[in-house]
């Protein structure tokens, strides 16, 4: 088993439900699942180790198997956590382990497979084998992953706060349906009459809430911001940091702050690569969720429940497009200066 698993097991599994039944693998085991990990089988790689495509039972399922670097990103305490994260929470957009090997210093984790690879891999640096996802895949790629966070929020108990939300973080399957993973930075949240945790500042840069950046507060609305930053990344096919572009294009943020507070500005945040293929009044609405998403200041974000009854009405398809008169579908700016967290999207996405 894995080393002082006991008293942490103890503790974590008031996040979920039932007891801890996920598999352990020999490391023989998982040699022979991805050919003594063969290049040929290599999915990816990162600062946290490789990940490999291999194949487990009879008849034969098809895993994704990380094995994490000794040197790397994602250490012993990382490990342990999303072991147990993952094995206490189920979601259909939570990513499944299938199970772990904790043999000698060997730290592998074993998920389903996911065939369409990361939201990062169809929407940043596309490649030329790959179409650009149509504007109703991708709204339906946020609603599930925002669905993903309305779990750990709302329904885990006490709420798990994910700590980083990100494009290469969003699994989707053979029917572009996304899952959450890498749960080695989530953290249980604030219980009783607490209203945040103080922790060291974890995560990725680009999209961390400026006030857990600053203070290293960490509340459910850190997640909230984070999800408005990928949002955005959603909507206009830009990289949270791309230093190949103009200096001041470079933060995501940044750039698209000024275009955020006048709905006319709002066609040219649209992804090129949509090539105009959108309802005018859906692109309207999904950036006003996205700016409430970043507010810089946390009390005025959405609660992700709200963010998902909005995403729920985006990524249908009865949002009607007569023509989409700029009036009836966008209020003039969208700053977020009222206390109200709700998210109108009937008729318009009026930033309360």
């Amino acid at each position: 088993m894995i080393h002082a698993a006991s008293s942490k097991r103890r503790y974590i599994t008031k996040i979920g439900q039932g007891n801890l039944s996920t598999r352990i693998f020999t490391f023989r085991e998982l040699c022979s699942a991805t050919k003594n990990f063969k290049r040929e089988c290599l999915l990816g790689e990162g600062g946290f180790g490789r990940v490999y495509k291999g194949y487990i039972d009879n008849p034969s399922q098809a895993v994704a198997v990380k094995q994490l670097d000794r040197n790397g990103f994602q250490g012993n305490r990382e490990f342990l956590v999303e072991v147990l994260m993952l094995s206490l929470l189920h979601h259909p957009n939570l990513v499944n382990l299938v199970g772990y090997c904790a043999d000698g210093d060997q730290r592998i984790l074993v998920y389903e497979y996911m065939a369409n690879g990361s939201l990062e891999d169809h929407l940043l640096g596309l490649s030329q084998n790959r179409k650009p996802l149509d504007w109703i895949t991708r709204m339906r790629i946020a609603e599930g992953a925002a669905r993903g966070l309305e779990h750990l929020h709302e329904t885990a108990n006490p709420p798990v706060i994910y700590r980083d939300f990100k494009a290469s973080n969003i699994l989707l399957d053979e029917d572009f349906n996304p899952k959450l993973s890498d749960f080695g930075l989530a953290k249980v949240g604030p219980t009783g009459d607490n209203t945040h945790v103080s922790t060291r500042v974890m995560g990725t840069y680009g999209y961390c809430a400026p006030e857990y950046a600053l203070t290293g507060r960490l509340t459910t609305m850190s997640d909230v911001y984070s999800f408005g930053v990928v949002f955005l990344e959603i909507i206009t096919g830009r990289r949270v940091i791309d230093y190949s572009r103009p200096r001041n294009e470079q933060n995501l943020v940044t750039w698209a702050q000024p275009l955020l507070k006048d709905r006319r500005n709002f066609k040219l945040m649209a992804d090129p690569s949509l090539e105009g293929n959108y309802p005018t009044k859906g692109l309207y609405q999904a950036i006003a969720v996205a700016a409430m998403c970043l507010q810089e200041e946390a009390s005025t974000r959405p609660l992700i429940t709200d963010v998902v009854i909005a995403l729920a009405h985006l990524a249908g398809n009865d949002i009607e497009d007569e023509g989409a008169e700029e009036d009836d579908v966008a209020s003039d700016t969208v700053d977020g200066n009222s206390d109200d967290r709700g998210i109108e999207t009937e008729d318009t996405p009026e930033a309360r």
